[in-house]
């Protein structure tokens, strides 16, 4: 049975002395330091956009005004982009784990992953906000809302086969197939609406010509730059903490083994000499 992929993981015992991870965490210095500053942005990308940029007015041909509702686009937006960023990564690592079959692409595979998951499942969540207040309803089935739930479920399939199988080398192949194979839904989500009847509006900043701008645009670029940090600090400690459980599931199969050869070993051995031993009394 093969039980390891070739190459080891960084796991950020050398190095420069900002990037060593505490033995007894996942964090190192330098995270530390990306996570404070991540907190102020996000701390203020929430002050921008839920409370200092005024409500959307429709103030172009091409907009309907929204009002207050527009906020939640301010959020929903940023996490949809970070569901396809982590998916994209999660597909990029599992081609360079059948490529390369090194242990660290397919733990960043499976870090990205169960980020993305996370991420789609704020996606449907705000998703159905916004579909309360605008539609009357917290779900259509409508194109993209039915392929989003489409991916998170592809996904945690993902995710319960690489519990389901024990042999990492195995696990890595097959999760590696399935990881570039479920991408395929991404640009589906993507262009559903497009594709199919939607009542979903199309692209807004994705194009030549922005149909949004002014406190619009930069509370969602600004969400857009905080969330995709969010994803990158999230990604972080998740691949470190995997790492730790790859040792830890490495060390207990090992001991596992040396005492399935210790038990071995003992039903094999000859039964003590009964040679000198006191006869019973009669």
């Amino acid at each position: 049975m093969n039980t390891q992929l070739s190459g080891p993981v960084a796991d950020g015992s050398s190095g420069p002395a900002w990037l060593r991870v505490d033995p007894d965490g996942t964090a190192s210095e330098g995270s530390r330091r990306f996570g404070a500053v991540l907190g102020v942005a996000a701390a203020a990308f929430l002050a921008y956009a839920l409370v200092i940029s005024g409500p959307d007015s429709g103030a172009t041909a091409s907009e309907n005004e929204m009002g207050e509702l527009v906020r939640i686009m301010y959020v929903h937006v940023p996490v949809a982009i970070a569901c396809y960023l982590s998916f994209l990564v999660t597909a990029v690592a599992s081609g360079m784990v059948l490529w390369r079959k090194t242990e660290g692409w397919d733990t960043l595979a499976a870090a990205s992953a169960e980020v993305g998951v996370v991420f789609t499942a704020l996606t449907l969540a705000t998703g159905s906000i916004w579909g309360k207040i605008a539609w009357g309803s917290w779900w259509e089935w409508d194109a993209r809302l039915t392929t989003t739930l489409l991916l998170l479920v592809v996904y945690l399939g993902y995710l319960a086969l690489r519990r389901a199988v024990l042999d990492p080398a195995v696990r890595a192949k097959r999760a590696a197939v399935v990881g570039m194979v479920a991408f395929v839904n991404v640009p589906i989500v993507h262009y559903s609406v497009d594709w199919w009847r939607s009542l979903h509006q199309t692209a807004t900043i994705s194009r030549f010509n922005p149909t949004i701008e002014g406190d619009k645009l930069v509370a969602l670029l600004f969400g857009m730059v905080v969330v995709q940090a969010v994803y990158v600090w999230l990604t972080i400690h998740r691949f470190r903490l995997q790492h730790a459980e790859s040792r830890l599931e490495a060390r207990g199969l090992d001991v596992a083994l040396a005492e399935r050869r210790a038990e071995a070993a003992a039903d094999t051995a000859p039964p003590p000499s009964l040679v000198g031993a006191p006869e019973g009394r009669g």
